[in-house]
């Protein structure tokens, strides 16, 4: 009770400094707001002042006026005008992506308001090219006509590890996404992530069935661990010397769970990614000459004609998903652990920290990977959803296999020999 009263206070102690900090910071920057709004203007800016080639240039409209600014929509075409300084001019960059323009409308900017606008749809055809940019719109003010440019800003090369990023793994996985999609059924965007989502967990089937192994010979070892933490309680030496002798005679590293792990993460990142913006007509520059005439319009985004994969699903997909997470983190804990010994005293043990915490994340994070769901468009989902999917069954052949670790298969063989 005294360890949680002091985690108690330390968590408290950290809110009241994190809001008083924050209260300042907010405290200031809105003395510099009500400057701008007292001006009686418009700042137009562009959120950095240097972009890689891979980054999303983003535009910041504050309007400090008592009247809306109405950006007019000229879909497919950007909703600034672009310059970029060629040998000492302002040269106008312009780009008319494939664009689905049915549901593209006005930008309203209401007074006092501040509105961010992104150029994810046409980010590589304006600004693949390193140099000086800034960019400008016409609007009415005041019932007078004026021009506001934003800032100058610089496009520069992306680091050595975007670079290998893009190269070994997003463009890849682009391509396969786009190969699978051209030859399902109705070019169906749904079956092409699955199957997509299929190929990639089983390409890296053998490290994630290291890691689950790993981790099962862990929590089969844990009891002992905390045995010893309570005989030698105090004497982190002699703790550290036996917990390594366990690790040993088990035949189990600590690191065997993460390792495994971490050689997925680059594969599965790039995945989400590619997911998440793979039909953004921007991105077809990164495909393979034998893809580039397949037309992104032909894709089907309506998965059985329920879901659309392009928009966020609030409901149903989020607790499908939440489901499984809770199903693989409840599989992924130890059986033994449900089956609790008495002390010497008749009374059940007390959960260790580790547990508790265990535990704990066991229905945290489930919650999260559903608010995660809910907030991202389906297709996104659909992939969490799959992989999660494979990695129950994978867990449920790992757990069938029965104890892993030296200790247990003693218990079991002792009873036959006496």
């Amino acid at each position: 009770m005294n360890k949680f009263n002091k985690i108690i206070k330390n968590v408290l102690i950290f809110l009241v400094v994190f809001l008083a900090i924050n209260y300042l910071m907010s405290s200031c920057q809105n003395k510099e707001e009500e400057l701008l709004l007292n001006s009686g203007n418009v700042l137009f800016t562009t959120t950095d002042t240097e972009y890689s080639r891979t980054q999303k240039v983003t535009v910041k409209i504050n309007n400090n006026t008592d009247q809306e600014i109405v950006i007019p929509n000229e879909c497919p075409g950007e909703p600034f005008n672009v310059y970029k300084y060629e040998k000492n001019d302002w040269v106008q960059k312009t780009a008319e992506p494939e664009l689905n323009c049915e549901n593209a409308g006005d930008i309203i900017v209401k007074p006092e308001k501040e509105v961010k606008i992104v150029y994810e749809n046409w980010n590589h055809a304006l600004f693949s090219e390193m140099g000086r940019f800034r960019i400008e719109f016409e609007t009415e003010i005041n019932g007078e006509p004026q021009t506001l440019t934003t800032n100058e800003f610089i496009i520069v090369k992306e680091g050595i590890l975007k670079q290998i990023g893009y190269g070994i793994f997003y463009r890849p996985i682009y391509n396969a996404l786009i190969f699978l999609t051209s030859i399902m059924p109705r070019h169906d965007l749904g079956l092409a992530i699955i199957l997509l989502t299929l190929i990639i967990r089983t390409i890296l089937l053998i490290p994630s069935q290291k890691a689950m192994k790993s981790q099962k010979k862990m929590q089969e070892i844990q009891p002992r661990l905390e045995e010893i933490k309570k005989k030698y309680k105090g004497d982190q030496q002699k703790i550290a010397m036996e917990t390594m002798s366990i690790w040993k005679e088990a035949k189990v590293n600590p690191m065997g769970s993460c390792l495994p792990i971490l050689m997925q993460f680059p594969f599965l990142i790039a995945l989400f990614y590619v997911i998440k913006g793979g039909l953004n007509p921007d991105n077809t520059y990164l495909l393979y000459a034998q893809y580039s005439s397949f037309t992104l319009h032909d894709i089907s985004v309506n998965f059985f004609g329920i879901l659309d994969l392009t928009k966020a699903n609030l409901y149903v997909l989020p607790l499908v998903v939440g489901g499984l997470q809770f199903w693989q983190m409840k599989l992924s804990m130890a059986k033994k652990a449900a089956k609790k010994s008495k002390d010497k005293d008749g009374k059940k043990p007390k959960k260790n920290e580790m547990a508790m915490a265990t535990n704990t994340m066991t229905y945290i994070m489930p919650i999260m990977i559903a608010v995660f769901t809910a907030s991202l468009p389906a297709g996104v989902g659909l992939y969490w959803g799959t992989s999660t999917a494979y990695g129950i069954v994978q867990q449920l052949f790992v757990n069938k296999g029965g104890p892993s670790s030296p200790e247990t298969k003693v218990r079991v063989i002792k009873p036959k020999n006496e």
